[in-house]
């Protein structure tokens, strides 16, 4: 359950999204129940990328290339707020630097550089660009 504080003209409107399914999501505004319809599903199905194995000698970080085989750790990027994806600036598969921008999450009129947090490959981006998210919802896996 996610709560909301808008003002909007002045009017102060306390939101509290209750959940999610799909294309429906039931909000409660200033204690008033609704049902609100979604453009589009919240959550696009996740596309996933499997390195080969050949792969790994290719990876420039000589950490990455020490760890046994199946012991790779990953980094799930989450969104900080709610917000609009404008642009990924990634694909699967990419070599990726800490602090390296990922995408741009539009949330109340601001456009937000998400940036990698460690480095790494890109291995499933979980949002399309277009998509509305809410705060810590997974947006790009980082296989480190």
């Amino acid at each position: 359950m996610k709560q909301f504080k808008y003002t909007i003209n002045d009017s102060i409107y306390q939101v509290t999204i209750n959940k999610v399914e799909d294309t429906v999501a039931e909000v409660e505004v200033n204690g008033v129940s609704y049902k609100v319809l979604i453009d589009r599903p919240v959550k696009k199905q996740a596309i996933s990328y499997k390195r080969p194995a050949q792969a790994v000698t290719t990876v420039s970080s000589p950490a990455a290339v020490a760890r046994p085989a199946g012991s790779a750790s990953r980094s799930v990027v989450r969104s900080p707020l709610p917000g609009l994806i404008l642009s990924i600036d990634c694909q699967v598969g990419d070599v990726v630097k800490k602090g390296q921008n990922l995408l741009i999450l539009e949330a109340m009129k601001m456009e937000n550089s998400i940036t990698a947090d460690h480095d790494g490959i890109v291995s499933e981006i979980k949002v399309q660009q277009g998509e509305s998210v809410m705060e810590n919802a997974d947006l790009v896996v980082i296989q480190i």
